[in-house]
């Protein structure tokens, strides 16, 4: 076989070579996984309503999702959250620096969050108006406070879980 030959890959190899590289997160560690799904749903949150006002007697409603306010906070956080699942080798578990961008992350999260609803609770209706939070304030919320509890080794993902993130990665 001629030496040009010898130094290109075959066709199987380009295969291999392209079904690795198009999956960014495979092979990703099982603590970097669940941030990431974590920041996802954050992230999704940030769509639903985090506020939601009716005037009583007049049928009418309005709702806000979370790219507003203190939302922009959570929004930051889950850029964070993201960054860091990918810092380092994305095989191994968190680096110092690493999780310390994931955990500065999910708590801007659920800061932004938090801060949202404290705003949210403290203004009283007028005139039969009355703000309430939304439903996907307190996913951004929960998904913001799992993140830390997990990174700070508090809880523990359930077993069933924690074999189909294996399946994942």
């Amino acid at each position: 076989m001629p030496k040009s030959h010898m130094s290109r890959p075959n066709q199987n190899q380009l295969y291999n070579m392209s079904q690795n590289s198009s999956n960014p997160v495979a092979g990703l560690h099982k603590s970097k996984m669940y941030s990431l799904i974590l920041a996802g749903l954050a992230l999704v949150s940030l769509l639903l309503p985090w506020i939601t006002v009716s005037a009583r007697g007049f049928g009418v409603g309005y709702s806000h999702n979370g790219f507003g306010g203190w939302g922009y906070l959570a929004l930051l956080g889950v850029a964070a959250a993201i960054a860091s699942c990918f810092m380092g080798d994305k095989s191994k578990a968190y680096d110092d620096l690493s999780k310390k961008v994931a955990l500065g992350g999910f708590g801007a999260i659920a800061g932004g969050a938090a801060i949202y609803l404290i705003r949210i609770i403290s203004v009283g209706g007028a005139y039969g108006i009355k703000p309430s939070p939304g439903f996907g304030l307190f996913i951004g919320l929960a998904a913001g406070a799992i993140g830390l509890l997990l990174l700070l080794g508090i809880i523990k993902p359930p077993k069933s879980i924690d074999e189909k993130v294996d399946k994942l990665s």
